[in-house]
Order: structure tokens, then sequence, then C-alpha cells
């Protein structure tokens, strides 16, 4: 008999509430406040803060922190503006830190 698995998810290392999916992750390889961060096309189960101009690694951006909707866990933020032309395809996508986030269904 088959084991039935479901898709492979990311969630809140504070409460695991699911936050966001493997096939939505389009980059491994960013930079969070604390470390390694993952760049989402999607996001789920959040909340989003209010907007506000960041100075970043890779420019200027207008980014709202995103939170766990469960137990409102800091889990990164969302990318609402970048003011530069090749930081533009971040725009509407999210940033979630790899040390607020755990694997589920690997």
């Amino acid at each position: 008999m088959a084991e039935m698995v479901g898709p492979r998810l990311y969630s809140c290392c504070n409460c695991r509430n699911q936050v966001a999916l493997h096939d939505d992750v389009i980059s491994k390889s960013f930079q969070g406040r604390n470390g390694r961060a993952f760049l989402f096309s999607h996001a789920m189960n959040i909340m989003v803060g209010p907007k506000e101009d960041r100075q970043l690694v890779t420019g200027l951006h207008t980014v709202a922190d995103v939170y766990c909707c469960d137990c409102r866990e800091v889990l990164g933020w969302k990318y609402e503006r970048a003011y530069e032309e090749t930081q533009k395809y971040k725009e509407g996508k999210f940033i979630l830190e790899k040390s607020k986030v755990v694997n589920e269904n690997w």
C-alpha cells in the first residue's frame, strides 16, 4: 500500500503554521536579517505589516514585515517596491528567513 504524502511545505518555526509551499521557492540564495533566506512567489497564513523604505544589500526597497497569522512571529518581509530597475522582479514577492521556518513533509 502506498503512503500518502502531501506537498512539501515550510511552516512557522514557533507554532508550525503552514506559511509557504516548496514549489513557490524562487531562490534560496538571499540574505535575511539573521542569515540565509528564501525568496518565494507566494506565502500563506501570514499578516503583512506597514510598508516602510529600507536600505537592503541590493539597494533601497519599500518592504513590509510579514508575520505568522497564528503566533505573530516575524518571518521575513514582502517586497512592495524596488527602486532600481534590476530589482523590479522582487516586487510582490516574499522573503522568509531560514531560521524562522521549518520543513514539513520532506
